[in-house]
């Protein structure tokens, strides 16, 4: 099974390009078109194409980006490696559906003298294929509290952030006990996120919420608006930048915060893990009420350069760059160009769709330098780093260091065996190993609890205790 889960890593990423856009910002374009029986039957016809080698009519269904992606003589080349690894096909076993608000997900899966592996069809709004995944089968892995909550410490209840159109369910986690609590809020990365920011098996904001509460500290987290609101985010005409999408909700639950009992209004925190890492200084440049701030693994590079580094990073692990593979670079690397080159008058003339964002989403972004808006912050920060992070490198923890190294209310964390999601790992680091099980590291926790105590109290920590070796 290791052997076929090398090569189906490196057959799953060859589209990859076609998924980054979906999760920058997938929000915009899907249209209800088709029925879910409808797409199922589409992919179930997909998969029988290629079982009886009619690549050329299975090639016919993809849309143009796909189309050039995986022309017909890959598609086969593909599939015949699929047969050689796993051995002859046997049926199909199963189907499910993913609903996202830009795209209609199917999930075949399919059973080979070997092995199952699920086949991910993704459908855009004219029922088109427009992505192609070929993947281990996944089985649902029930969440399993890491050793560091204590559930009988704390209580949670259902919330509301913001108010009208837009409100998003939300969820706090709240020591027991008369209070006040410090308080935190979460504040989610790119894509359609849910309140546990849930990555394959993984729940980092839920590690988070029920280790902070454990140790006395109240944490609210909630629905991302591109995932409670997809569909009618679909019917926005104007603008929808980073404001819209992130910014808006997280000064919505401070807010909310505020005014509940047992929580010390003075004493409430925003986190920003990834994207929400990078915006934290607009954040903090709208609400200086807000007690401090963390950064988790936040750029401060360009957004469409993290992304080509991204690309970049996947297609060099095996060692080499396919042709296919240097299509997709080549074409990603001009819709970036695209990107740097919009002009303002775009922003009432285009509503053409880049790396998943329109002109205005980038033309915002493109106005918005992290490490200098960070400066303009006053209060205190703790900023964290995975040292097997591909996504946000150590170049953009380097980047916060020379805009912050001087602040003495700043705190600057690295910890070497941790990924993206705060999670343990070892060797290096592929995107697969998201869909392995674990839990934001205990240290972690600890030092977020520590920080967010020492600064309630106005004291500043000197090198000991879980803070040691941090920089100040």
């Amino acid at each position: 099974m290791k052997d076929i889960s090398r090569f189906l890593f490196n057959i799953v990423y060859i589209l990859l390009i076609i998924f980054l856009s979906g999760s920058l910002l997938s929000s915009f374009s899907r249209q209800e078109t088709s029925t879910p029986e409808e797409l199922e039957s589409a992919a179930k016809e997909f998969v029988d194409l290629m079982v009886k080698g009619n690549f050329e009519s299975a090639v016919q269904t993809f849309d143009s980006v796909m189309t050039k992606a995986m022309p017909q003589e890959k598609l086969k080349e593909v599939w015949e490696s699929l047969i050689r690894q796993l051995g002859q096909f046997k049926r199909q076993a199963a189907i499910r559906k993913e609903m996202n608000p830009r795209f209609d997900i199917v999930f075949v899966t399919c059973e080979f003298e070997k092995d199952s592996i699920d086949i991910k069809v993704v459908f855009d709004k004219k029922k088109m294929i427009t992505g192609l995944w070929f993947a281990p089968t996944q089985t649902a892995v029930e969440y399993s509290p890491p050793g560091y909550v204590r559930s009988d410490s704390f209580q949670e209840k259902e919330v509301e952030v913001g108010s009208g159109k837009w409100s998003l369910p939300g969820t706090l986690s709240i020591p027991t006990g008369s209070g006040p609590f410090p308080a935190l809020v979460l504040v989610h990365g790119s894509g359609p996120q849910d309140r546990d920011e849930s990555i394959g098996p993984n729940k980092p904001f839920r590690d988070i919420a029920w280790g902070l509460a454990s140790q006395g500290i109240a944490v609210l987290r909630y629905e991302k608006r591109t995932k409670a609101h997809g569909k009618k985010l679909v019917s926005i005409k104007g603008k929808f930048t980073v404001k819209e999408e992130t910014i808006d909700d997280s000064l919505a639950a401070v807010e909310l915060l505020s005014n509940i009992e047992r929580i010390d209004s003075k004493n409430i925190f925003v986190l920003g893990h990834s994207l929400g890492g990078m915006l934290i200084p607009r954040i903090g440049a709208l609400d200086s009420k807000i007690a401090g701030f963390i950064i988790m693994a936040g750029t401060t590079r360009a957004l469409e350069d993290v992304i080509l580094d991204q690309v970049n990073y996947i297609y060099s692990l095996d060692g080499k760059i396919t042709e296919v593979e240097k299509a997709n670079l080549d074409e990603t690397k001009a819709v970036i160009e695209k990107i740097k080159s919009l002009k303002k008058p775009a922003l009432s003339s285009s509503r053409e769709y880049l790396l998943g964002a329109t002109a205005e989403y980038w033309l915002d972004l493109r106005e918005y330098n992290p490490a200098l808006v960070v400066k303009t912050v006053k209060q205190p920060m703790l900023i964290l780093q995975g040292g097997r992070d591909y996504q946000v490198t150590v170049e953009d923890f380097e980047g916060w260091k020379k805009s912050l190294s001087s602040r003495k209310n700043v705190k600057f964390k690295f910890y070497p065996k941790l990924n993206h999601l705060f999670i343990a790992g070892k060797g290096i680091i592929t995107p697969a190993e998201y869909q392995i099980a674990g839990h934001v590291a205990k240290a972690v926790i600890d030092d977020i609890a520590l920080w967010i105590k020492i600064i309630g109290k106005d004291k500043i920590p000197k090198g000991s205790g879980p803070l040691e070796g941090m920089h100040e």
